[in-house]
């Protein structure tokens, strides 16, 4: 930010804090001079005092309240393909039973997808990532 640009913006926050407090002041003498009419030159005061006390104590709690961000309802991720086999499980424990049955007669006939299965699991992340 170049200093052009600063006193610019300087000057802006600056015209504008001075047409708040003109604002303020014209705001004040009105509320006065109404209340003056009904109240006396004491009452119109303390009528000013607690109006803009209240909209000092308007602009603290707005300023000091505790903002919570509205949360966006997000879906559920698609279960895994092992939750999906864990619930069937769960749902049929007979037929789970049995597909457990079948792939230990499976292993059992076949040595080398055992070794297969022992060796990829022990390699785990050990094994070099494929070349792109």
């Amino acid at each position: 930010m170049n200093l052009q640009r600063i006193l610019s913006l300087a000057a802006a926050i600056g015209a504008i804090v001075a047409a708040a407090a003109v604002c303020v002041v014209a705001a004040s003498f009105a509320l006065y001079a109404l209340a003056r009419e009904y109240l006396g030159p004491a009452g119109g005061g303390a009528v000013v005092a607690a109006v803009f006390a209240l909209v000092a104590v308007i602009i603290a709690w707005i300023a000091t309240r505790k903002v919570t961000p509205k949360t966006k309802a997000t879906a559920a991720p698609p279960p895994s393909p092992l939750d999906k086999a864990i619930g069937m499980a769960k749902e049929h424990p007979v037929v789970a039973a049995g597909a457990a049955a079948v792939a230990v007669a499976v292993l059992l006939r076949n040595p080398a997808t055992v070794a297969a299965l022992v060796s990829a699991f022990l390699a785990g992340n050990n094994t070099a990532p494929p070349k792109k």
